[in-house]
């Protein structure tokens, strides 16, 4: 099994969830985060006064899946979340050593 996250822009949570779908991945865990890489965050104008906001509004998607289609999950993320300007995130893969669905004692794929 593989862990995959996310880190997207937030405007594109819904077509990266539409993506997820139509390849079968059912369960997401989607937080809200703030961030930012080498674009460094940005300056505003507010009230007349500049200011530096450093932590741009990003949204973290976890998904476990099964090895055989982690490659397949990677790929429609990343064709979802692209918009070509900086900024548009990272994704990271990690190896899962077992799961336990609480309800129902299922274990390992079986679980997810």
């Amino acid at each position: 099994m593989k862990k995959i996250e996310a880190i997207i822009k937030p405007f594109k949570l819904d077509e990266v969830k539409e993506a997820l779908h139509e390849i079968g991945v059912s369960g997401i865990t989607v937080t809200e985060a703030k961030g930012f890489g080498r674009q460094k965050g940005h300056t505003e104008l507010y009230r007349g006064a500049e200011y530096v906001v450093d932590f741009l509004p990003k949204v973290k998607l976890e998904v476990i899946v099964p090895t055989d289609i982690a490659e397949r999950t990677v790929e429609a993320i990343a064709a979802a979340a692209q918009t070509g300007r900086i900024g548009d995130g990272k994704i990271f893969v990690s190896s899962i050593e077992s799961a336990l669905r609480i309800r129902t004692g299922e274990k390992d794929e079986d679980a997810i």
